[in-house]
């Protein structure tokens, strides 16, 4: 399938900065899967784009700008050749062993109520794949999907149980969660998704490592493994570390400025959605 990208997301600095700074995780990496025919970034203003890679093998930019800045907007536009692999990422960039994404962090500590579901999904299955599925499932069938909010903050994975709702990172976040505490490595993706025929938009969701398999995605708000309508961005321990763009400014008295976000995303159709994986 042939997904075509436009995300644009601005940044504005309320009151306005004379020197601000931006990091962006907006450039996807080719893999088994997904090959990356053409990227481009724009920025504005318009500055010097600084390339490099993260410690989990993210494609990372960054640029500045200094004067009075407003804003700062940043247009990620390609196409990429996707193919369905049931959810399973193969030649990704891997930087670490599996098992660091067993790591807890502020948004994913698991509270009481947390490792009670753990206990019950545990009960439920015996084997890490089935346990991932059963998770997935049971996330998507007890917490609707709410629809994200750019100029807000993903909620932690206790305080997304607790309100019985979450967008696609929340969901994630409670997956990673509960994931993480059945001792199975656990990852917080970002990248592009079109499904049931809605326009598609940016969208967060989860990566685990099952023996015998590999990295397998699987997205509770839409209860399924990414399939040829997903493009996969960047991979990290939870929301913040995949977010495709943090900024920073600060003000002529040496203060930080806050800003606010705004981000549209525009990939293609829908493609139809089936998918196995067995465990080895």
């Amino acid at each position: 399938m042939r997904v075509r990208v436009r995300h644009e997301i601005t940044h504005r600095f309320e009151p306005a900065a004379r020197q601000a700074i931006a990091t962006l995780r907006l450039t996807p990496r080719s893999h088994v899967g997904q090959h990356i025919l053409r990227w481009t970034l724009d920025v504005t203003p318009d500055a010097r784009l600084m390339a490099e890679e993260d410690a989990f093998g993210n494609l990372v930019h960054s640029f500045s700008a200094e004067g009075t800045v407003e804003a700062m907007t940043v247009v990620a536009e390609g196409e990429v050749d996707a193919q369905d692999t049931t959810g399973i990422v193969a030649g990704s960039a891997e930087r670490f062993p599996p098992s660091l994404f067993l790591r807890q962090t502020m948004l994913t500590e698991p509270d009481e109520a947390i490792h009670a579901l753990a206990a019950e999904i545990a009960a439920e299955a015996k084997e890490p794949l089935a346990r991932l599925h059963a998770l997935m499932v049971g996330l998507h069938e007890r917490f609707p999907e709410a629809a994200a909010d750019a100029e807000t903050t993903a909620l932690p994975a206790a305080k997304v149980l607790a309100a019985g709702t979450g967008t696609s990172a929340e969901l994630s976040h409670l997956f990673l969660s509960a994931a993480r505490a059945l001792r199975i490595p656990a990852r917080q993706v970002s990248g592009y998704a079109a499904q049931d025929d809605a326009s598609a938009a940016y969208r967060e969701w989860a990566e685990a490592h099952v023996p015998g398999i590999g990295w397998v995605g699987f997205d509770c708000g839409a209860n399924l493994c990414p399939t040829e309508s997903y493009v996969r961005l960047a991979a990290g321990l939870d929301s913040h570390g995949v977010a495709p763009m943090l900024s920073t400014g600060i003000s002529a008295q040496n203060k930080a400025v806050a800003c606010d976000a705004l981000q549209k995303a525009r990939p293609a159709s829908p493609a139809k959605q089936s998918q196995k994986q067995r465990q080895q």
